[in-house]
């Protein structure tokens, strides 16, 4: 754990820590390093006179959030959100003071009262410490040192490099102040944290969007450069770019900025593909509830093409974050599009998830061809749980691979989890393809082979056969709550093959495969924490195919549980905490018995 250093100016500091959901350093000096004044009306200002790397302010996620402009030599160089500490200090966060070293810098805050705590608390240091502090951080799941993150976006692969983009606010753990976060990776699962790749500007805050490797310099900011989509959500969103020549380290925004606008108030989230057989780009926009194409030869000017969305799929909340994939069919050499969509609210369950249409692009158009072959237009659903949104896949993927990724969270509590340091973490990544059934087609997920990397030794059990009940105690002999299942099952009469993963608290998270119904469930309802919103207690259902036949598998890690079903024919994706690794499991059946044929058990660790 890195302890923050002072300059020298408080060389005469006294140094505490304190317990309070993180560590952090109280600073107390005869002579601050800056000055306080309040101006009335709950605004006040501070001056610091050589700014540290860093200022340190501490917040309170209950306090009002309160605007802070940055001005240096009277020009303003950054404004944000915070919740400043006013009765107790839940973390820390940073604001970068690097390019100003040596130099005055002055804040204005809006809107905080002037007996605050915060005001004789905020730290200046060198050095900031994302040592990890949570319970819940995932272990092999992507999340933020800290702060809040949302959508991945961006996603491109270069040179060796998995480029993975975020919504992010470095300047606190819910949502407000949103940057573009950056982290890479050669192999999906171990990440390198980056700096923030793109920050606010004049034009607004830095909404998702995408990424793309221009080979050919179409745009003449330079061969083999990133290009990145983004929308600037200012008073209205418009959508803007930026490139980088330096394997995504720097970007530079484009001068020309923005480069596509609407009317229509919700109008963000470019996804940028290139169309091979025109020769053309594509942007996807999601415009209210429907999307809309866009083509262009050189990534800065964009004709609009066409639109789609009436009577098509859900309609329950805004579409957003969309995706258009060419995905090859199981079994047949044909090969369809898939046009992802997200929406908020609307999901199966509640809040937000993702819907996807396949049909045909012509470079212009993108044509459903469900309604074709049904009576109504039904949504389908990518992953059956709550926590799985904002799914994207990554630009230029090597071996022509379709890998995407989600946000694991969902709008209806994404902000009150019961963590602190960080908010939010992603799913694993997924390679996707196409599966017919009756002669529909759907989206198949598979588990990215990169994960097999992670596996410690396999614990096998031989088979066995669930009458009533069947119990396996001690799954990993040091469980520490990151492993992966891999079960297959038999069905001989039983109406419901079941198990729960529970854990000595009595903490349980149930699932069952009603052959009656077709249907895969789970219930998280008894999972561990649960009451830190009404909305998360819940059953989470999928459709099922395979008659008698069942095969799972399950990946579990600190604080989530994604299940595959039947070689990812459905997914389900839920987040859960208990206090302790579920670290038991009891099979069950009703009305009949089944033989689990296969189970085995993998620690994951990186």
């Amino acid at each position: 754990m890195i302890i923050n250093t002072f300059r020298k100016q408080l060389a005469r500091a006294t140094l505490s820590i304190f317990c309070m959901g993180t560590v952090f350093i109280s600073c107390m000096a005869t002579n601050p390093p800056y000055t306080v004044k309040h101006l009335g009306d709950n605004q006040s200002i501070i001056r610091i006179e050589d700014a540290a790397k860093y200022l340190l302010i501490p917040i309170e996620e209950k306090a009002e959030e309160s605007w802070i402009k940055m001005v240096v030599n009277n020009q303003e160089v950054q404004s944000m959100h915070i919740r400043l500490a006013v009765n107790q200090i839940d973390y820390y966060v940073p604001v970068d003071l690097s390019a100003f070293t040596g130099k005055s810098v002055l804040f204005h805050f809006h809107n905080i009262a002037d007996s605050a705590m915060g005001w004789k608390e905020l730290k200046l240091s060198d050095t900031f410490d994302t040592a990890n502090r949570e319970h819940y951080r995932p272990v092999y799941h992507f999340s933020p040192q800290w702060g809040w993150m949302n959508d991945p976006n961006g996603m491109v692969y270069k040179d060796g490099e998995y480029h993975l983009f975020y919504q992010h606010n470095p300047y606190g753990s819910m949502w407000a102040n949103m940057h573009w976060g950056h982290a890479v990776s050669k192999d999906l699962v171990r990440w390198e944290h980056l700096p923030v790749a793109i920050a606010p500007d004049a034009l607004g805050a830095i909404f998702s969007g995408s990424a793309v490797v221009d080979k050919d310099n179409t745009a003449g900011f330079g061969k083999d450069a990133i290009v990145a989509f983004y929308t600037s959500a200012g008073s209205r969103q418009t959508q803007s770019i930026a490139y980088s020549l330096d394997n995504g380290r720097t970007f530079t925004k484009y001068e020309g900025n923005p480069v596509v606008t609407s009317d229509i108030p919700d109008f963000r989230d470019p996804k940028v593909i290139r169309h091979e057989p025109s020769g053309k780009w594509i942007m996807i926009l999601a415009a209210g509830q429907e999307m809309q194409f866009y083509s262009s030869s050189d990534l800065k000017d964009w004709k609009m093409e066409s639109s789609f969305g009436e009577g098509q799929g859900a309609h329950g909340g805004v579409w957003e974050c969309p995706d258009l994939i060419e995905l090859p069919v199981e079994g047949t050499n044909e090969k369809k599009w898939v046009l992802i969509c997200n929406l908020n609210p609307g999901g199966p369950f509640g809040g937000s998830a993702t819907q996807y249409f396949v049909g045909s692009f012509d470079g212009k158009r993108f044509v459903n061809e469900s309604p074709t072959t049904r009576r109504e237009p039904l949504p389908q659903w990518m992953d059956w749980g709550k926590d799985h949104y904002a799914t994207v896949t990554w630009s230029n993927a090597p071996d022509n691979r379709n890998i995407a990724i989600a946000w694991m969270s969902n709008w209806q509590y994404a902000n009150q989890v019961p963590t602190q340091q960080f908010r939010s973490s992603n799913s694993v990544p997924r390679d996707l393809s196409l599966y017919t059934f009756e002669g529909e087609t759907y989206i198949k997920n598979t588990p990215s082979k990169e994960l097999e990397s992670i596996r410690g030794k396999a614990i096998n059990q031989a088979s066995f056969k669930v009458d009533r009940t069947h119990n396996l105690d001690d799954l990993l002999k040091d469980n520490k709550g990151t492993y992966e299942l891999e079960m297959s099952f038999s069905n001989q009469d039983a109406e419901v093959i079941g198990f729960q993963l529970f854990n000595n608290k009595g903490e349980e998270v149930n699932c069952y495969y009603n052959l009656t119904e077709n249907k895969f469930s789970m219930d998280r309802n008894k999972s561990g924490l649960v009451d830190f919103s009404p909305e998360f207690p819940a059953v989470t259902s999928a459709p099922v195919t395979s008659g008698k036949e069942l095969k799972l598998h399950i990946f579990v890690d600190k604080a989530s549980i994604e299940i595959f079903g039947n070689d990812g024919r459905f997914a389900m994706t839920n987040l859960v905490f208990p206090s302790e690794p579920y670290n038991r499991i009891s099979f069950y059946s009703k009305g009949g018995s089944y033989t689990v044929s296969e189970f085995r058990v993998f620690p994951l660790g990186i």
